[in-house]
């Protein structure tokens, strides 16, 4: 059995299927819309330590303990979500995460979103 890539399937690789039924339970929660608005504003990967360093600064709790939290609900929880999503790429062995272009489609809704928070 042969996995297609998006290139192979014929899929442009700057969209995404997410509909806004998708997309709002993904941005309803604070730390995965605040991991795209960093993301959305890097070029290439970002150290999974250096995402978590920033959250916590954004959390107003930039302490170890707090990181250390942080750390694990990416790992467990938000970047999974992510990477099922499309919008992002985490890379286990490197510790590292890149946004993808699809963050494109969902940035509208990011920004309004966003709009009322806090950094």
């Amino acid at each position: 059995m042969t996995t297609k890539t998006p290139a192979e399937t014929g899929s442009n690789p700057s969209t995404t299927d997410l509909e806004a039924t998708d997309i709002f339970p993904l941005l309803a929660n604070d730390r995965r819309r605040n991991v795209l608005h960093y993301l959305a504003g890097r070029t290439g990967s970002v150290p999974l330590g250096e995402l978590a360093e920033q959250l916590a600064l954004w959390e107003s709790n930039p302490t170890y303990e707090q990181y250390e939290r942080i750390l694990t609900s990416l790992y467990h929880t938000h970047l999974p979500r992510l990477v099922s999503a499309e919008l992002v790429n985490y890379e286990i062995e490197e510790e590292t995460v890149t946004g993808l272009s699809t963050i494109d489609a969902v940035r509208p809704y990011l920004d309004l979103a966003l709009r009322d928070d806090h950094h």
